[in-house]
Order: structure tokens, then C-alpha cells, then sequence
């Protein structure tokens, strides 16, 4: 287990399993109590999630990308064509499940909600924007779909169908901003 270095960072950097493990290994007698209550109560440790702060390298080109992209937005909004911003949420439970958000409601009475956040027989929905530039204007498409490409292109091509068509009847073009989002970037 232990290869040299510090034993101290050795230990810092291993699950509390496999410090009992490795413990127990070199024939000491202990169990995940004994190794927690130590890391805990004679060294101050504690359990911690990691905190993004490590930032990468950027590339040479983003700011370049970043310029072109708002030209090309400019220039499709300045001759009155469409631009459009698309965007997923994550998916939600339909029903009455508690979420993040407040609403105003009359002292002592909260809505009542499901004890349990298990899937019910509604399912799980996904939420897809296209949200118009030009217009100030939004579309929000609802769907059950695991491809999220093909969710996409159907939440466009219905807001065309819905919206677009009608508002930009001579359209030549359409321009479509669909940024990775970071939270969604971190994932993979």
C-alpha cells in the first residue's frame, strides 16, 4: 500500500476502508469505528466534497470563438433574421415532489408534498428552451426522450412549426446559440 513519502499524505489521500484494510493487513486489530473516531476526534478530520478551484489552461482560440460567435449574433439580428438560444434542464419528477424554489402562500400553509423523491408512475420530464433574441420571446418543449439530440431538433423544428414561421415568414437563415453549459461540461 504505502510505496515511501509521507505516511501522514498517504493516509490523507485513502478511503477509511482501505486504511482499515492496510491496518488490519500489518496485523493490527481495528475496524472503520476505531479508524474514523481517530481521524476524526485525534487528527480533526472530517468528511469534505472536493471544491472546484483548479483552474485548466485555456485555449489559444476561446477569445477568438467567443468574438466570431457574437458577430455572427450581431450581424443575423441587425438584417431582423432569427437567432435563437436553445437549452436543457435536468430532468424533474412530475408530481408533487418538493423542489428548490418558494412561492408566496399564506402563513403556515406550504403545499404538501411527497415524503419519498422516487420516480412515480408520471415519470421523470426533461424541459428543452428555445428562447428568440430577436423577439424576447420563449418556447419551452416538455419531453420524456433519453436522446437529447433528437429532443432538440424536435423542440426547434416545433418551434418553428409554432412560433418561428410565423414570426419571420422571409427568413433566410437562422442562427442557433447552443452553449455547453458548465455544470454539463463537468460531467464528462
Amino acid at each position: 500500500m504505502w510505496m515511501g513519502g509521507s505516511p501522514f499524505r498517504w493516509a490523507t489521500l485513502t478511503s477509511q476502508r482501505h486504511l482499515v484494510a492496510a491496518l488490519v493487513a500489518q496485523g493490527h486489530r481495528t475496524s472503520m469505528k476505531m479508524v474514523a473516531r481517530l481521524l476524526k476526534d485525534d487528527l480533526g478530520y472530517s468528511l469534505q466534497a472536493n471544491r472546484k478551484r483548479l483552474e485548466g489552461a485555456q485555449h489559444p482560440d476561446r477569445n477568438a470563438q467567443f468574438e466570431h460567435l457574437n458577430e455572427t449574433i450581431r450581424q443575423q439580428l441587425a438584417a431582423h433574421e432569427p437567432v435563437i438560444s436553445v437549452d436543457t434542464k435536468k430532468k424533474e419528477l412530475v408530481g408533487l415532489y418538493k423542489n428548490g424554489g418558494r412561492e408566496l402562500r399564506a402563513q403556515g400553509d406550504p403545499e404538501d408534498v411527497q415524503v419519498h423523491d422516487f420516480v412515480g408512475e408520471a415519470g421523470q420530464v426533461a424541459p428543452y428552451g428555445v428562447y428568440d433574441l430577436q423577439q424576447n420571446d420563449a418556447w419551452v418543449s416538455v419531453g420524456i426522450s433519453h436522446d437529447t439530440a433528437e429532443f432538440a431538433v424536435e423542440t426547434v423544428r416545433t418551434w418553428w412549426a409554432e412560433m418561428g414561421a410565423a414570426t419571420y415568414p422571409r427568413a433566410t437563415s437562422l442562427v442557433i446559440a447552443a452553449y455547453l453549459a458548465k455544470q454539463h461540461r463537468d460531467r464528462s
